[in-house]
């Protein structure tokens, strides 16, 4: 497009050959560009109505309301990852009862977002994490399937966003929790169970860094990479790690118990 100097308009129409049919057809352009325009700010503008204001109560850590207000919305793949994500921030700050009936409905809601929008990222991300919040009720032979479901959730999830802190920040965690395997109960695991996925400290240290540098003001990703240094036996590390817990600002509420835990860890 042209910067046309006599009429001073972004138009490669001269004004000496503007005729009505001209400028008619040029107001049609613009209003037209108007209405993209409007389509695409409604559009970055992000979600309307019940899940808007269910986003606004989850950003207050209001999770009762949130859900709620998602569960008034159509019933689409949007929606449901919302809730899994409410169930599961609301489950670690609820007593065990109460915490298995939050991660049942996490679970849930996450399958049918995966049901209805296979490549929606999110839905996948808070399957793996209702998946290993199941994992605490399960014996070991399921614990073991959950673990390589797990994981493949998880793969699925950053194949599908490479930049989703959450996913790696609960990689990281995994990755801890194998590093806590000893080589004994990984055989057996691996002779009677199926076997468990490879990988531990080194590859948690690996995904919970990568989760940092997305999101570096996220507490739980340092909490996290101080629990698994502390596992790993790098106790300087950990407690850079912990002390930079202490310098964050609460998103949600378990923030406020992994602070104190950290906060303990450093006296």
């Amino acid at each position: 497009m042209v910067w046309n100097y006599k009429t001073k308009c972004p138009c490669s129409i001269s004004y000496n050959i503007m005729t009505k049919k001209n400028l008619s057809l040029w107001l049609r352009r613009m209003a037209a560009l108007l209405v993209l325009c409007l389509f695409c700010s409604l559009v970055k503008a992000g979600p309307s109505g019940p899940l808007r204001t269910g986003d606004a109560y989850f950003i207050k850590m209001d999770y009762k309301k949130a859900i709620v207000m998602y569960e008034q919305a159509s019933p689409g793949a949007e929606a449901q990852w919302r809730i899994a994500r409410a169930c599961i921030c609301l489950a670690d700050v609820s007593d065990k009862e109460d915490k298995k009936t939050l991660i049942e409905k996490a679970e849930l809601a996450s399958r049918r977002c995966i049901s209805q929008d296979e490549k929606n990222s999110n839905g996948h991300t808070w399957l793996a994490a209702s998946l290993g919040n199941r994992a605490m009720y399960e014996g070991s032979k399921a614990k073991v399937r959950l673990c390589n479901e797990i994981k493949k959730e998880l793969d699925r999830a950053i194949e599908l966003n490479p930049k989703d802190d959450v996913s790696y920040s609960i990689l990281g965690s995994f990755y801890r929790a194998l590093g806590n395997v000893s080589w004994l109960e990984k055989k057996l695991a691996k002779a009677f169970l199926g076997g468990l996925p490879d990988g531990g400290f080194a590859e948690g240290e690996q995904a919970l860094k990568h989760a940092i540098a997305i999101s570096p003001t996220t507490i739980r990703h340092w909490h996290e990479l101080g629990m698994l240094y502390d596992d790993w036996g790098k106790k300087d590390e950990a407690r850079i790690a912990y002390a930079k817990t202490q310098q964050l600002e609460i998103q949600v509420l378990s923030d406020r118990e992994r602070q104190e835990t950290c906060k303990r860890k450093l006296k």
